[in-house]
């Protein structure tokens, strides 16, 4: 997981907070958590994605 580009949240700010980090894979999307980037990364389809955050969208 080290050539990939990883991106911040927008919504993260500076502050230091409770940010999770995206990277888009051939597979899918590689998600972390970015005050941990060695940490464990959770790999999931384009479309599992988007459809959870569509659900939470939906609200």
């Amino acid at each position: 997981m080290r050539d990939v580009i990883w991106r911040k949240s927008s919504r993260s700010g500076s502050s230091g907070g409770n940010c999770v980090e995206l990277a888009g894979l051939a597979g899918g999307v590689a998600i972390r958590d970015s005050k941990e980037p060695e940490g464990p990364v959770l790999v999931v389809p384009r479309a599992a994605l988007r459809a959870a955050l569509r659900g939470l969208t939906d609200r």
